[in-house]
């Protein structure tokens, strides 16, 4: 275990956008643009692309019949979250409150909050912060050291933080994971058990990147196209490989 940032090892992907399942696409680019100071990219019927301020990729696609997550529980449990910087808290969460979010847990320094789908979130505390910035994707996992040891490997960026039940990766782009009790999987396809959320990882070859993230104990779902491929991470949250898209 480790709490001191490792050197960075070649990866099989490159770490690319967050991408959240919402009901409504219009009501969710809408509120996190706001939050964050971004911008729409790209959008269709199914899909939106925004940019934050701060240079994030965060996405949506739709899900008409998105069961939202019923958190702190595992009965359906938020599987990711977003971790959000910001100096002035009470302040930034008033504001997400008018723009439809729901507060869930004001703690001394973060409050946890839901946006419009019902993903929940956290606007930290961060002095002297400009705005509010994304500070990283934080997943729930059962196994903290097993899941940032695979997903150092699988972008290429090196542990930063490893004990304790957390882990995150290092970069401009940090990935985070808190070890949870009674933990439950996404089924993804399965409407039960269904995904909030995924990242889209982006690489150059889909045959050789598939065999190697095999390799590191990922395994792969149905839905492909031509220019993705499914998978699950050992903590069972889907990923896709996607072929040049940055």
């Amino acid at each position: 275990m480790t709490d001191t940032q490792e050197p960075a090892r070649p990866g099989i992907a490159r770490m690319g956008s967050v991408v959240l399942d919402v009901p409504d696409l219009t009501a969710a680019s809408r509120f996190w643009t706001a939050l964050t100071g971004g911008e729409i990219s790209s959008q269709d019927d199914h899909w939106v692309s925004t940019r934050t301020a701060d240079g994030w990729s965060l996405h949506f696609q739709v899900a008409p019949d998105l069961i939202p997550p019923d958190w702190p529980g595992q009965d359906r449990p938020q599987q990711l979250h977003l971790d959000l910087r910001t100096a002035d808290v009470a302040a930034a969460s008033r504001a997400a409150v008018q723009r439809g979010a729901t507060v869930l847990r004001v703690s001394e320094q973060w409050t946890t909050l839901t946006d419009p789908a019902g993903h929940p979130f956290d606007l930290c505390a961060a002095e002297g912060n400009p705005g509010t910035t994304v500070a990283g994707v934080n997943f729930d996992v059962p196994d903290a050291h097993t899941a940032v040891r695979f997903w150092s490997a699988l972008i290429g960026e090196p542990v930063a933080y490893d004990q304790d039940g957390m882990g995150m990766t290092g970069g401009d782009r940090p990935i985070l994971f808190q070890q949870v009790e009674n933990y439950t999987a996404p089924a993804w396809p399965d409407p039960a058990r269904p995904q909030q959320g995924h990242l889209d990882l982006y690489v150059d070859d889909l045959d050789a990147t598939e065999e190697a993230t095999l390799a590191l104990g990922a395994t792969r779902l149905p839905s492909d196209g031509e220019t993705f491929r499914t998978f699950a991470d050992p903590a069972g949250h889907p990923f896709c490989l996607c072929l040049n898209e940055e």
